[in-house]
């Protein structure tokens, strides 16, 4: 009798682990993935081993695929010989952007607007890794005068850059009109949707300006090349709908399947203490 009180005592004690593990298991999980709803579009990441199994990569857009493998093909050097340039630089601007609210990828049309040169001086006039504008970057609170360019400063000009930014999201909630409008400004952007009646880009692209079209497809190159996927960084509106919902359909799927084997678990143990004396089962019940 005391041998088998004592085999009753041990039982109840592995379920009651069990249910305290298993509800450990089941939380973090589960709270990793809702935190990531909560957070700035592209800024989800897989922090742990069962996140990553609910997150799936963003991939490459068909309409886009062709473009970026040629461009790729051409600019590997090129990209590889920035990045080794530039580790530090990377890193204070992601850094910035986070702080900012700012998808860290974004850090990549800093590349594409300048391949990172602080020297970067384009015909218009703009200036700086963020190839900036002097009447932009002046309302952004940069000084720009015959003594001081901020523009040329890695740390103010993204501060601004990141403002800018966070000003053209809020106008189009999508960032691929960002990077567009970003280079040929907000008008051209609005007007393309006007004309093509959508605001998805890759139809109104052919309402804008060639370079501005090739500019953000560099973009998402670059982007790919760095991180080897894409991000909410490279979707359209429509895109990161898409993506968000099929993100929340294998949350739910692998709640279902995870609260099975529960279950399942649950019940063999409770059988097993059935089995070593059948009243106490009912005795636990009440």
């Amino acid at each position: 009798m005391k041998t088998i009180f004592c085999k009753q005592v041990a039982v109840m004690g592995i379920l009651l682990l069990f249910l305290y593990n298993t509800s450990a298991t089941i939380t973090h999980p589960q709270t990793d993935v809702l935190l990531t709803y909560a957070l700035h579009d592209s800024m989800i990441k897989n922090s742990t081993a069962d996140a990553e199994e609910t997150t799936s990569s963003v991939k490459l857009q068909l309409p886009v695929k062709q473009f970026v493998h040629t461009y790729l093909d051409t600019h590997d050097e090129m990209l590889e010989s920035i990045q080794q340039k530039n580790s530090s630089s990377f890193k204070l601007i992601q850094k910035i952007l986070v702080k900012k609210g700012i998808p860290a990828e974004l850090m990549y049309l800093a590349v594409v607007e300048s391949k990172m040169k602080n020297t970067a001086t384009s015909g218009a006039g703009a200036a700086g890794i963020w190839q900036l504008m002097p009447v932009t970057a002046r309302s952004l609170g940069l000084k720009v005068n015959g003594k001081t360019d901020q523009r040329r400063n890695i740390y103010y000009s993204t501060v601004a850059a990141a403002d800018y930014l966070q000003e053209l999201y809020e106008q189009f909630d999508d960032w691929l009109l960002v990077v567009a409008a970003y280079n040929c400004g907000s008008g051209n952007v609005y007007k393309a949707i006007k004309l093509s009646g959508s605001r998805e880009f890759w139809k109104l692209q052919y309402f804008l300006p060639a370079e501005t079209r090739n500019h953000v497809k560099r973009f998402i190159a670059t982007h790919f090349y760095y991180k080897g996927e894409g991000s909410f960084a490279t979707l359209t509106k429509k895109e990161r709908i898409t993506h968000m919902a099929t993100l929340k359909e294998m949350v739910t799927e692998n709640n279902t399947t995870e609260k099975t084997v529960i279950a399942s678990n649950v019940h063999f143990i409770w059988m097993l203490i059935a089995e070593l004396d059948g009243g106490m089962i009912f005795e636990l019940r009440k």
